[in-house]
């Protein structure tokens, strides 16, 4: 089925995400969707879990359902999506301060592009992660740095885009809390596996990065497997060792011993005290108890970088 025989169009927009030229960007969507002759229907959110209540209330009579906004729009669109009996695809057209999650899947972050690539009809299954009942696209984090994302400032994160986070984080924030923080100790089981430690960090995810910062061989990633990427960073024995560590996470250098790289399906989390989380950028809640799992191809969803799905021809 090609794109243009979805009718039936439900196009939610987030006015604050991103940088002015974006939002203004947003009605070369309506434009591009109203020559295809698409039925299509705006709805604008006006606070957080917007989206979500949207998607819950009328997500299910449409053929697609298009998101304009950031990752935490995109999240929420998703949040909505997964309360549905019906399996829904989704189109995303970025117009955050980041985007990441549209980088990893190879769509554009000019709007106009991000919409012809809907129309194209491409598409692939995606998979996304549960976090206690609650579903999160790419990211679910702990630990140092967590709160850098939602505690930016939306004026700093809309005139700077990425390089916001990078000086709220790395200048203010980031090194001197890893030389202050106390490691959070925490027993993690994964498949036939348990480890206890202190961790200063830990994220799963399906990306090809996180937060811009810690990057993933792209060709032992794919997005529509059935596994996520879990990311752990035990406590530093020394405070002097913030730096060599901070350059092994530069180079990518996931030793298995201080920083480690697993690929798992499902992790339970029990933390000795009450943890703040991040689900794509967003706050998620303190939590002591985890348990995180993958929802294999939950949908399908435009993209154009085939080099990070399984040919399902293969399978």
């Amino acid at each position: 089925m090609t794109a243009t025989e979805h009718k039936k169009v439900l196009l939610i927009i987030n006015p604050c995400a991103g940088k002015n030229s974006k939002r203004i960007g947003a009605l070369d969507i309506m434009n591009k969707l109203s020559s295809a002759d698409f039925d299509f229907e705006v709805r604008t959110t006006r606070c957080q879990g917007d989206a979500t209540t949207i998607v819950k209330e009328v997500g299910a009579d449409y053929d697609m359902i298009i998101c304009c906004g950031g990752d935490g729009t995109l999240n929420e669109t998703i949040n909505g999506l997964m309360k549905l009996d019906k399996r829904i695809p989704i189109g995303y057209v970025p117009s955050g301060s980041t985007n990441d999650l549209a980088v990893t899947l190879g769509i554009p972050t000019e709007v106009g592009k991000a919409a012809d690539l809907i129309l194209s009809g491409k598409k692939n299954g995606y998979d996304v992660g549960s976090f206690n009942g609650k579903y999160f696209n790419y990211v679910a984090s702990f630990g140092a740095g967590v709160e850098l994302s939602y505690s930016t400032p939306q004026l700093m994160k809309n005139l700077l885009g990425h390089a916001a986070y990078m000086i709220n984080g790395f200048v203010i924030k980031l090194i001197p809390m890893l030389v202050n923080l106390k490691p959070i100790h925490m027993k993690i089981e994964y498949d036939d596996c348990v480890i206890e430690d202190d961790f200063y960090f830990g994220a799963l995810s399906n990306s090809t990065s996180v937060a811009g910062l810690f990057k993933y061989d792209n060709q032992n990633i794919k997005l529509n497997d059935g596994c996520f990427e879990l990311l752990l960073v035990r406590g530093l024995k020394r405070k002097t060792e913030v730096f060599s560590m901070l350059s092994k996470i530069i180079h990518q250098d996931y030793d298995g011993d201080r920083i480690m790289l697993i690929k798992t399906k499902h992790v339970k989390i029990t933390a000795d005290r009450e943890t703040p989380w991040t689900l794509d950028g967003e706050f998620g809640g303190n939590h002591k108890d985890i348990d995180l799992s993958v929802v294999h191809k939950a949908f399908d969803i435009y993209s154009d970088n085939d080099t990070l799905f399984v040919n399902e021809d293969n399978e």
